[in-house]
């Protein structure tokens, strides 16, 4: 077969669809990978174009070294928000022995593995919607061994639920089933979750005479907590699931007499009921526990102070605004005489009582009033730039280790009265561009907990560019942050760069471990696509860490399919060809 007189590919019998109008079923063209792992591959599919409505997609892969694999894929989307779909994959794997850079041998086990993935939602009488979601796997060294997507292929976790909203008036509800395992190593994992997890909220409405407003929560879930450990040849499972009833009503009072100056009160009292509790030894018994405390807070801004200064020679803005804005926030929870007999699963159980907390920072606002471009038309203000500074102060020092203000409070920090100092900057100097950075500083020790810093770019939908960088510094002195092995410092970037008719596209991404000076992971993708046909290739080089339950450090792979008007090329299950337009 040529295209053009350019010869594209052979076969002796080939049904090209021509009608334009609608989308036709059949064989799609094949695409051709390697990889160290894999070997050589092929990949095709049959395309089922059941109706306007829904689609199934049937996969074969063959791998010269990793054996054979089928998927399918399942789409629908009937209209009002009721659609869905469903991938799943089995792959027969073979045993295959890999030759390391140190003249040994690693050898990958015959295996069968399979994965699911999909979500669905559907609307339901009585103004309720369904939702639910999949994504379970068999094998967690075939998903993080084969998979190029770096978010797959460093999954340690397979999950399984849905839930049922409605809201009526002042009324809402949540219903929600959610089952997930996390894996430790290939013999350990937990799981968590809630089945079922129940709650009912009457939405803050205001008191009729007063300057009150009420809210009521209440909530029942069966918490899913399961350990397994097989790491001694012996499984060792231990239950710590429980049952627990939860009922919050809250008033709130607001103060907003002076724009410069404002105070939000609330008052709540929490009851709640579990069906185990902790005795004396820490021991989970089947004995029931009563819970209640009582909560008042207050969050005061200001006063605030503002400039404002015209800029008449300025051609990015005719006027620009700085505001400043201090604040403290106050919280007293009675004191909860049970805590030590609470099991303690999720964060409103772990909560302190007997203690009081303050969190207090400022706040700087810089907004700009773009000029609209239209004579007699006032341009639009915009909050350009953000930096917040926070600390807290907490009565009881253990209440520091569990305050999620912040991201270093359970990393293993010892028990401390004050919280580590909390720097945040976001910066949107144009709709497209914006950055944001993250920081954590440590009061104590006065050394730099951790830092982040994210960046997004984005030129008339022709380039999206993102880069992100974090870092979790050593501190001698502070548990948690003095192991070397729990250091780490990475960089990622991914550029999306293509013409506005999709003719010519590129992406590239990469994850770069600084403290180990590791690439991780490059990935090149580049695409054509002219009148008739097209072609893309795609190339990644992965480097397992060690320690990795991959058979071999690092893994080289590359993919080729090409194109055709109304018929497209097949996408592998495993993560390849991501982004290409089809």
């Amino acid at each position: 077969m040529t295209v053009k007189g350019v010869p594209m590919l052979y076969l002796p019998v080939m049904y090209y669809p021509t009608n334009k109008g609608d989308r036709a079923t059949g064989i799609l063209i094949p695409t051709y990978g390697a990889s160290t792992i894999r070997g050589q591959s092929l990949h095709n599919a049959f395309f089922w174009a059941i109706n306007r409505s829904q689609d199934a997609t049937l996969a074969y892969d063959w791998f010269s070294k990793a054996g054979n694999g089928v998927g399918s894929e399942y789409r629908y989307n009937f209209g009002g928000g009721n659609d869905g779909n469903i991938r799943s994959y089995v792959l027969d794997q073979h045993e295959t022995a890999y030759a390391n850079p140190d003249g040994s041998t690693s050898t990958l086990p015959d295996l069968r593995s399979y994965e699911v993935h999909g979500t669905a939602s559907q609307t339901l009488p009585y103004r309720l919607r369904a939702r639910g979601r999949v994504d379970y796997f068999s094998s967690l060294t075939t998903m993080q061994t084969f998979n190029t997507n770096v978010a797959a292929a460093t999954q340690s976790q397979r999950s399984f639920g849905g839930n049922v909203v409605g809201a009526w008036n002042v009324y809402s509800l949540n219903a929600t089933f959610d089952h997930t395992e996390y894996f430790y190593n290939q013999l350990s994992s937990g799981i968590s979750g809630g089945w079922p997890r129940v709650g009912l909220n009457r939405n803050e409405r205001p008191i009729p005479g007063t300057p009150l407003y009420l809210a009521v929560s209440g909530e029942y879930v069966n918490i899913l907590s399961d350990r397994k450990d097989e790491t001694t040849g012996t499984l060792i499972e231990q239950d710590l699931g429980l049952m627990r009833v939860d009922f919050a009503p809250q008033i709130r009072f607001p103060f907003k007499k002076w724009q410069w100056f404002t105070v939000n009160s609330t008052a709540s009292w929490r009851d709640t009921q579990y069906s185990r509790s902790l005795d004396a030894s820490g021991n989970i018994i089947d004995e029931p526990l009563n819970r209640r405390f009582f909560t008042v807070a207050s969050q005061i801004t200001g006063p605030v102070f503002t400039r404002i200064w015209d800029t008449p020679d300025n051609g990015y803005a005719e006027k620009f605004k700085h505001t400043i804005e201090p604040f403290l926030n106050v919280q007293r929870t009675s004191s909860i005489d049970n805590y030590d007999n609470i099991v303690k699963l999720e964060g409103i159980d772990q909560i302190i009582g007997g203690t009081t907390q303050y969190t207090y920072g400022i706040t700087n606002r810089f907004y700009a009033k773009r000029r609209s471009g239209v004579p007699g038309r006032p341009g639009l203000a915009r909050e350009i730039f953000t930096i917040d500074l926070q600390q807290t102060y907490y009565t009881d020092n253990r209440a520091a280790q569990i305050d999620r203000q912040y991201l270093t409070s359970n990393s293993g920090a010892p028990p401390s009265n004050f919280s580590p100092v909390a720097l945040n900057i976001r910066a949107t100097p144009a709709n497209d561009f914006n950055a944001s950075l993250r920081a954590e500083f440590d009061s104590t020790y006065k050394a730099l907990r951790t830092v982040s810093v994210g960046a997004q770019y984005s030129w008339a939908q022709f380039v999206q560019t993102s880069l992100g960088w974090s870092k979790k510094n050593f501190i001698p002195q502070l548990p948690g942050f003095n192991d070397p092995s729990l250091l780490d410092q990475s960089l990622n970037a991914t550029t999306n760069v293509h013409t506005r008719d999709n003719k010519y596209g590129s992406l590239y991404s990469f994850n770069y471990d600084v403290l180990h000076g590791t690439l991780l992971q490059q990935r090149i993708t580049a695409f054509y696509n002219a009148q008739c046909c097209g072609i893309a290739f795609e190339y990644q080089a992965y480097h397992f860490l060690s320690g990795s339950i991959s058979p071999v450090p690092s893994d080289h792979r590359f993919f080729l399919a090409f194109t055709l008007a109304g018929l497209g090329n097949f996408s592998p299950f495993n993560g390849a060809l991501s982004g290409v337009p089809r």
